[in-house]
């Protein structure tokens, strides 16, 4: 063995020695204990919540209580009219926010040259999603409601909803194009391509993963929201009668008639409520990252 090649095991055997030698110093034990403890915390809260409302709540979720809506002519007490009202404000919020807020964040990624406009543009989309949603709802009834003439009704909470969930679907799209490599601009732009079929056929696709998770967070947001609404939707829980006029109408969804049990002290039905809620949250979540995992098989 030459002299070099011993000056060089020699250090390997000095520096593998340090590494396997080295002593764990007890500050990192106390922050890696302590960061299991925080995880073990928020697991147990969560798991008591859930476990709480489930216990609660399963006993009351009857196939009367989801497949009628209460009257008191027919005697029947159920959530379906909620449910109804629940779904039209979902749809009418995401035909609305989606094409906007997609576009919009087209627009600043691809379109728009950096500079003082476009963080002007972020900076107020940030603002936005920190304003409570209180709120929101009591310019969704100045504004849609008695300026516009809207009254209590789907179209107005929706419309709030939607001031509401375009900063999330913006910003998150903005971010899944910000992840597609420039290389794929620069080739389709090199063979030839034009700017708005790059977009369409290679961007959002690539982004797809990303807006697809946006739009999926949003629903759970809209699903779970209830002051904005109180002001703007009303508390109706009747059946449509017709299905484009029931937008003009007064709908309480599932969180406003959660919100109208407990104000009446009905704890049995306002934790049904909570059962069904949670179902929908935990399927929204669900299926956000089963989409989001079939989006990126079918990418790559």
């Amino acid at each position: 063995m030459t002299g070099e090649a011993a000056v060089r095991l020699n250090k390997y055997s000095e520096v593998r020695e340090s590494i396997y030698g080295k002593h764990v110093r007890s500050s990192d034990m106390l922050l890696t204990g302590l960061i299991y403890g925080c995880t073990a915390v928020s697991l147990l809260i969560l798991v008591g919540i859930l476990g709480y409302t489930f216990v609660r709540g399963i006993p009351h979720v009857t196939w009367s209580f989801l497949s009628t809506a209460s009257s008191a002519v027919k005697g029947t007490f159920g959530i379906l009219g909620n449910i109804i009202n629940t779904i039209y404000i979902v749809v009418i919020t995401l035909l609305i926010a989606t094409p906007i807020g997609v576009g919009s964040a087209v627009y600043l990624n691809e379109y728009a040259k950096p500079g003082k406009i476009v963080r002007m543009i972020e900076f107020t989309t940030e603002t936005l999603s920190g304003i409570p949603s209180i709120i929101f709802g009591l310019f969704g009834m100045v504004f849609f409601g008695n300026t516009i003439g809207l009254g209590y009704s789907i179209l107005t909470g929706s419309l709030t909803l939607t001031l509401m969930i375009l900063p999330l679907i913006t910003r998150t799209t903005q971010e899944a194009l910000k992840t597609v490599p420039d290389s794929y601009r620069h080739g389709a732009l090199g063979i030839g391509a034009t700017k708005w079929y790059m977009i369409r056929t290679i961007l959002l696709p690539s982004a797809m993963p990303g807006i697809v998770t946006g739009v999926i967070l949003a629903i759970g947001r809209i699903v779970g929201e209830s002051a904005a609404l109180l002001f703007t939707a009303g508390s109706g829980y009747y059946l449509p009668k017709n299905i484009l006029g029931k937008i003009f109408e007064s709908g309480g969804t599932l969180t406003i008639q959660l919100y109208l049990f407990m104000q009446k002290a009905k704890y049995n039905e306002a934790f049904g409520v909570a059962v069904v809620l949670l179902v929908i949250v935990l399927g929204i979540n669900g299926l956000a990252k089963y989409l989001s995992h079939r989006f990126n098989v079918e990418t790559r």
